[in-house]
């Protein structure tokens, strides 16, 4: 591996911890992680990839906004729920974009698993979205996501990417346990008196 290489895998990795953690570092340093792993991407001519790590940037960068306005006394990250509409209407509007996006890589690219590639890629970005919205379900759509790239890199003999999203999924597991149980506290603190 190279150096650029080690460097986006701490990141990355210290992305996701400060994720879990509620902190607001977590967006610069995920900001660190993409940029480095589009310039791997334009290197290894994955023009997608790349465009994929724009999208990242830019919702990185929405999601420090969104954090810094939305901390508690002790400097914590609020924790929202979604409501049953909002779960439902995320999922399928998910589901339409990763039949689109699987569709146009069946049709137009020589992509190895489009819709497998394509459904990953799109409820990463649905997950990263709804992190910065601060939802604990994001942390649910993280784990789908993780369980689904693990085999996905391991049939394209991509062991060490795989092996990092074993790693992910279990910051993920991580993530959401103490992401609901802070907003169940949440819930009942605001319960009446």
């Amino acid at each position: 591996m190279t150096t650029i290489e080690w460097l986006a895998l701490v990141l990355g990795i210290a992305c996701v911890v400060l994720g879990v953690r509620r902190n607001v570092g977590t967006f610069p340093t995920g900001i660190g992680s993409v940029v480095l792993v589009g310039v791997l991407a334009t290197r290894g001519r994955l023009y997608s990839d790349a465009l994929l790590q724009l999208f990242y940037i830019g919702a990185n960068v929405y999601g420090w906004i969104n954090w810094a306005r939305s901390r508690e006394r002790d400097g914590a990250v609020v924790v929202e729920d979604m409501t049953t509409v909002s779960r439902v209407r995320w999922a399928a509007a998910s589901l339409v974009v990763i039949v689109l996006w699987g569709g146009a890589m069946a049709r137009f690219t020589d992509a190895a698993f489009p819709w497998w590639d394509g459904g990953v890629t799109v409820a990463s970005m649905a997950a990263q979205l709804l992190m910065a919205r601060r939802c604990w379900e994001n942390w649910l759509v993280w784990i789908a996501v993780d369980l689904a790239a693990v085999p996905l890199y391991h049939a394209k003999n991509l062991d060490l990417v795989a092996i990092l999203y074993v790693i992910y999924l279990a910051l993920s597991i991580w993530g959401l346990r103490d992401w609901r149980r802070i907003a169940r506290a949440a819930r009942v603190g605001s319960g009446p008196a």
